[in-house]
């Protein structure tokens, strides 16, 4: 685990317009900037990021983070490599928990595997200049030079044990443990990867991982790759999603295909924002990654039977991760093609038409089990929704799914009431009626504590000027906003334990309270007021938590009060009294008298 010292002053070092601005061209717009939202399709700049508050905000889809979130959201990192890509590009070294030995050992396995990958993906790209049969295979696929660079295509030479050259110990575990290498039964090793057109596989970092062999002509596996290791999980990394960044930005979509010849093919002609699968179906992982990066996912697969089921394999691992105004479709080339071929026959225009006319999942999903059931019976009619059922029930974006199971209800002869009723599906609440302005309640004092969690979001050295006990006997009163309560408590807290926190919202990333913050920051980041001076803040929080104090205790003092008229105080609860009643200034509560059973 990160320590949260490291990533307050991590957030201190970095620049948040120097991270984004490499990702997302901002322009200036007063004290902050802005540009089009990366994660959300739009005409007009709503994406803001704030220089003096380091964090950003889209006021059209609510994202928002701190340098950190935005290379999670942007580049599909994990948090903590996210954190050491960061942290690397100002020279920090990211502290770590103390580890198992076990886990110690698999860390410096994984270290280790990097350079050795990278060591090999050297070799194999330098054997492809002194192996023509390969270059005259990968030009006679279309393949030019520049493209072969940029995703470090190389070349196996078909000896046993070409790696011996490279690597001095042969028989060093590294090797088998990056899956460079396989021992047979009686001890001998021999190189898995011979005679096979290499692609590198890289992942968010830049890092080698593993690889992809290919056959120059026939042969069994068509593509073989390297197997699991510490640093390579197939089902959570896509080929080619490294390079593709920029060119799914900008396309606003992202295509997923089978093969990595059909990713650097494409690429060659110009549609840069295609990924593949790593030897393995489609996984989860895969669709919510691409997700968070993109609004329009397509899968481009072979027309043939084996096409169809893959598609049906990522339709059915999609359902959990879809999100309303996110797109799901599906490209089925004719029999006999692949993207590969497609697109060298019909160039760049005419794959994208093709794209252009790509099934939605909805639509796939209701043609494909309609077409194994005659729906003109009932029985067929029942099959249909005996099959959809389970499926349906896994869609998690809400609207889309109240929109599939009226077309299903429609396909079945059903209204959808009746559908619902059948899937256990509960009908929506309605929404609750607009409410009226809500009356003061004495002793409700909201708006006295949410100013000054702003403040101290804003200068967190005000917290020097607050106590923490004088809020301490406000938990579970009546008209005072427990969650802003809780907020402001939680916050003191925090700067106590980290006097230089930077970022509030990235302090609480695994808190119940990080929406609150998060809404909390989005407020004042058009706010000109935001940025004044130490002393008026310094000024102005001290009023305000005077006022805090005063109203906490009528609000205690009242509930004293209430609490008087049906039992007697207790000699504690009299002595609270009595000091509240000092406090005020006052006869007792709000002016009222005080009303003890004693």
């Amino acid at each position: 685990m990160i320590p949260q010292t490291f990533i307050q002053d991590l957030l201190h070092r970095v620049d948040i317009v120097d991270v984004v601005d490499r990702y997302v061209k901002l322009k200036r717009a007063g004290a902050n900037f802005v540009a089009c939202c990366p994660f959300h399709s739009e005409k007009s700049p709503s994406f803001t990021v704030s220089q003096t508050k380091q964090f950003y905000h889209c006021f059209g889809c609510g994202a928002h983070g701190t340098a950190v979130g935005f290379l999670i959201e942007y580049s599909g990192l994990g948090f903590v490599d996210a954190v050491k890509d960061l942290a690397q590009s100002v020279g920090m070294t990211v502290p770590e928990a103390p580890r198992s030995e076990h886990l110690q050992r698999r860390v410096a396995e994984g270290e280790d595997l990097h350079a050795v990958l990278l060591t090999a993906a050297r070799y194999y790209r330098a054997q492809l200049k002194d192996a023509p049969t390969a270059i005259e295979y990968l030009k006679k696929r279309g393949l030019s030079g520049d493209v072969a660079k940029e995703f470090g295509v190389g070349y196996a030479p078909g000896a046993w044990q070409n790696l011996e050259a490279v690597f001095p110990d042969y028989s060093a575990k590294s090797l088998v443990a990056a899956g460079l290498v396989k021992q047979n039964e009686e001890g001998r090793r021999y190189d898995l990867f011979r005679d096979r057109i290499m692609f590198p596989i890289v992942d968010m970092r830049g890092n080698v991982i593993g690889f992809g062999g290919r056959v120059l002509e026939s042969g069994e596996p068509k593509y073989l790759n390297s197997p699991e290791t510490p640093v390579f999980e197939k089902g959570r990394e896509l080929y080619g999603l490294y390079q593709a960044r920029r060119a799914i930005r900008d396309a606003g979509r992202v295509v997923v295909v089978e093969g990595y010849m059909d990713v650097v093919a494409l690429a060659q002609h110009g549609v840069g924002y295609a990924v593949a699968a790593l030897g393995t179906a489609t996984s989860g992982v895969h669709v919510q990654k691409l997700l968070r990066q993109v609004d329009e996912v397509v899968f481009s697969f072979d027309g043939d039977a084996a096409g169809r089921r893959a598609a049906w394999r990522a339709l059915e691992v999609s359902l959990p991760e879809l999100v309303d105004g996110k797109q799901v479709r599906f490209l089925f080339l004719p029999q006999g093609e692949d993207p590969d071929t497609y697109v060298r026959a019909n160039g760049r225009e005419g794959f994208e038409q093709a794209l252009a006319e790509a099934v939605p999942l909805s639509q796939f999903l209701l043609d494909e089990l309609s077409s194994h059931t005659d729906i003109r019976s009932p029985e067929g009619r029942a099959k249909l929704l005996q099959q959809a059922k389970p499926l349906i029930k896994q869609v998690a974006a809400p609207l889309l799914s109240l929109l599939l199971r009226k077309a299903l209800a429609e396909r079945a002869g059903l209204t959808q009431g009746e559908l619902d009723a059948q899937f256990q599906i509960k009908p929506a609440s309605p929404a609750p009626p607009p409410r009226s302005a809500t009356p003061t309640v004495r002793g409700r004092t909201p708006s006295y504590i949410r100013p000054l969690i702003e403040l101290l979001v804003m200068q967190p050295s005000l917290a020097g000027l607050a106590d923490r006990e004088a809020i301490s006997q406000a938990a579970g009163l009546r008209g005072v906003d427990q969650m802003e309560l809780t907020a402001l408590d939680r916050l003191l807290e925090a700067i106590q334990a980290n006097p230089d926190i930077r970022n509030v919202s990235e302090y609480f990333r695994e808190s119940e309270l990080r929406p609150f913050f998060e809404a909390l920051e989005a407020g004042l980041i058009l706010r000109e007021e935001a940025d004044a001076g130490i002393d008026v803040q310094r000024e102005v929080f001290t009023d305000g938590w005077a006022k805090l104090v005063h109203e906490l205790a009528r609000a205690e003092g009242h509930a004293l009060d209430e609490k008087s008229k049906n039992e007697p105080l207790t000699p504690a609860e009299k002595i609270r009294y009595r000091v509240i009643h000092q406090l005020l200034g006052a006869k007792g509560s709000g002016g009222s008298e005080a009303r003890f059973k004693i």
